[in-house]
């Protein structure tokens, strides 16, 4: 049997619009999905002004009204994303086989905990849904997915803060390789866009104060002052070989490479060289059987921290040496913002569209240069390139690090 897993449909609902193809088209074209956010939540006491939204996403395109009513945002962002892969995949109930879904978040829905405990609050507990429980479970979106695709293999819901999507992917090649399933869906989803979540990333810091959408995310750039808060979802369509072979299904990529650390240093802040992103990426790169000199593009986690961005540097520096400068890295964190959970998805849907349309894509807010973040950062504008090999890198509070290993087919 071949342990050999391709991926072979795309499911995308970002800040840049639904499905990969405006995923495609926005980062091709250096599009930004961050915008003012201060004119529809309340963000009163909270320096940060900007974010990510999903303003295209309307849930009823691919739920019924009574569904999607009793799901969280996070799970109606997952059924998208799951739906719009197998479409773009053409995987049907008739091409059978077992189906798996992974799906990653690092919240949940927390709207679903935040309003209902507001109406305990204020009416008793008898105004508390009936569906908050099930709402609120951090593996819905996983079950929610399956539910709506008919997958009856292993269904993993993925709580690992922003490597979560990327774990998810991971998780779901091993099953694959295993012969536990014959196709999985798997990334990530998240949906916080929420004063209370805003409020607590700003309280620690994280968040950046620069109201002005075109600059706010800036990765790898002197001037970051913190990341940007996204939404979204990202799934991938993954396939054993034989599954794939035996319906004809056309190869967009294949997953040859996983690896997955803990940091066991700090609950929010990495190490300074990042030896467990290190360590991760080396573990990947071992598992697809890759060697350093082989990587043609890092998609780095990038979120425009300055203790994220420079433990990232000096991480792959320290295991690339000098080939790390002859390597680009570019994060689509300064086009879409942070999606936390959702990042390793639609990140990993990202770098496929990368193989397949010939280009890096950019960080196209890098402009001012950091003397510890000297990388080729691939600056303001996405660059045409063939790309075979590509590492994608998701980092997380708690240490959590999750890289995986893409190759062009």
């Amino acid at each position: 049997m071949s342990s050999r897993v391709f991926v072979t449909g795309l499911g995308v609902v970002s800040p840049l619009g639904v499905g990969s193809a405006s995923l495609c088209d926005g980062l091709r074209q250096s599009k930004s999905g961050v915008v003012r956010v201060d004119d529809r939540l309340d963000l009163r006491g909270i320096r940060a002004r900007v974010g990510a939204p999903c303003l295209d996403f309307v849930p009823t395109d691919f739920l019924d009204k009574k569904r999607a009513r009793r799901m969280g945002r996070a799970s109606q962002l997952a059924v998208a994303a799951v739906k719009l892969a197998l479409e773009h995949g053409k995987l049907s109930q008739r091409d059978g086989g077992r189906g798996a879904v992974m799906m990653g978040t690092g919240i949940g829905a927390m709207e679903a905990m935040v309003d209902n405990h507001l109406a305990m609050l204020e009416r008793g507990a008898s105004r508390v849904s009936p569906f908050l429980a099930p709402v609120m479970m951090p593996n819905a979106p996983a079950a929610e997915a399956a539910i709506e695709v008919g997958g009856r293999g292993p269904c993993i819901g993925v709580v690992s803060a922003c490597a979560a999507g990327a774990h998810a992917i991971g998780l779901a090649r091993e099953h694959l390789r295993s012969g536990q399933a014959d196709w999985a869906l798997a990334g990530g989803t998240e949906a916080v866009m929420l004063p209370l979540v805003f409020a607590a990333f700003d309280r620690m810091g994280a968040l950046t104060p620069n109201p002005d959408p075109e600059t706010a995310s800036r990765p790898y750039d002197n001037r970051r002052d913190g990341f940007v808060m996204g939404e979204g979802a990202g799934a991938l369509l993954l396939e054993s070989e034989e599954h794939a072979r035996r319906r004809k299904a056309q190869a967009l990529a294949e997953v040859v490479g996983y690896g997955a650390t803990c940091d066991a240093f700090h609950i929010t802040a990495p190490p300074e060289r990042g030896e467990g992103a290190r360590e991760a990426m080396s573990a990947a790169l071992a598992s697809a059987g890759i060697t350093p000199d082989e990587v043609d593009y890092i998609n780095g986690h990038g979120t425009a921290t300055q203790l994220n961005d420079r433990a990232e540097t000096r991480a792959i520096k320290d295991l690339f040496g000098e080939q790390a400068y002859e390597i680009p890295v570019s994060s689509t964190k300064s086009q879409i913002g942070h999606l936390l959970g959702a990042a390793g998805g639609v990140e990993a849907c990202a770098i496929v569209l990368a193989f397949n349309e010939g280009f890096i894509p950019a960080t196209t807010t890098w402009g001012e240069r950091d003397p510890e973040c000297d990388l080729d950062y691939v600056p303001g504008v996405p660059r045409k390139a063939t790309i075979r090999v590509a590492l994608s890198n998701s980092f997380g509070f708690g240490g959590q690090n999750a890289c995986l290993v893409l190759r062009a087919v």
